[in-house]
């Protein structure tokens, strides 16, 4: 008897978190006999993770090109110039320092001539 009880708890939550998503967000569509099927919306995060992966690889191609403009002496001479400001400077100096991804992805924007 407890079995079919538990069942029937387990049936009742997910109708009950089924109608909490439709009071939320939900599509309507007419399917082909008629009938207005009404289903939850898919969760969308509000934040787009390609639009910050894409801002993210942008900076670091920018921060490769100024590399490859400034040369190895000229971008750390301004890192420097960074690291012994403000704590705000400091944590961009830190972000900013010429990492191994950055002088490989520079000396290919020297080798293209950029």
């Amino acid at each position: 008897m407890s079995a079919d009880n538990a069942y029937f708890e387990k049936r009742l939550k997910r109708i009950a978190r089924t109608h909490g998503r439709l009071e939320r967000r939900a599509t309507r569509k007419v399917v082909r006999n008629g009938l207005i099927e009404v289903r939850p919306r898919i969760f969308v995060p509000k934040l787009p993770i390609k639009g910050v992966l894409m801002m993210l690889v942008a900076g670091f191609a920018f921060k490769a090109y100024v590399y490859a403009d400034l040369g190895r002496a000229g971008y750390a001479e301004r890192v420097e110039l960074l690291a012994n400001a403000s704590r705000v400077q400091k944590v961009g100096a830190w972000i900013l320092q010429a990492d191994p991804a950055t002088v490989l992805v520079g000396n290919f924007f020297n080798q293209m001539g950029v």
